[in-house]
């Protein structure tokens, strides 16, 4: 596969997610322009949850407020709000839905292994 297909292979990835999102929120956002804002706030919270395991710093007010910036993005209701929340192991994904919710509402989203939906899974394996 030439890295040209593979390119466009991992934007099908990345528009195929950001119209989930859209199915689940309804934002109003293109799907791409969504993953990005999505996957740059996914970045940020990892880096801070790995430095909260590294060295012990407590970044809890700014998680706190990526967890706001990621509210104010995906405008989810009340219920959706309380199904979103930061994972403290920095190993995998930052940004999650609690997988209770994935299954009751049957959401079509890229989960992890324990089933809790990713908000902004990344997808540049695709290019290798």
């Amino acid at each position: 596969m030439t890295q040209h297909e593979k390119r466009v292979q991992m934007y099908g990835a990345i528009e195929k997610h950001g119209n989930n999102l859209n199915a689940i929120f309804n934002t109003g956002l293109d799907p791409v322009t969504l993953c990005k804002k999505l996957h740059r706030l996914e970045v940020r919270a990892n880096r801070l949850m790995c430095d909260e395991c590294n060295t012990n710093a407590d970044h809890t007010q700014t998680l706190e407020k990526i967890k706001g910036q990621v509210f104010k993005i995906l405008k989810p209701t009340k219920e959706q709000q309380e199904a979103i929340f930061l994972n403290g192991d920095p190993r995998g994904y930052t940004l999650k839905i609690r997988d209770t919710y994935v299954k009751a509402q049957d959401l079509r989203i890229e989960t992890d292994w324990g089933g809790y939906g990713l908000i902004a899974p990344d997808y540049s394996h695709l290019l290798d």
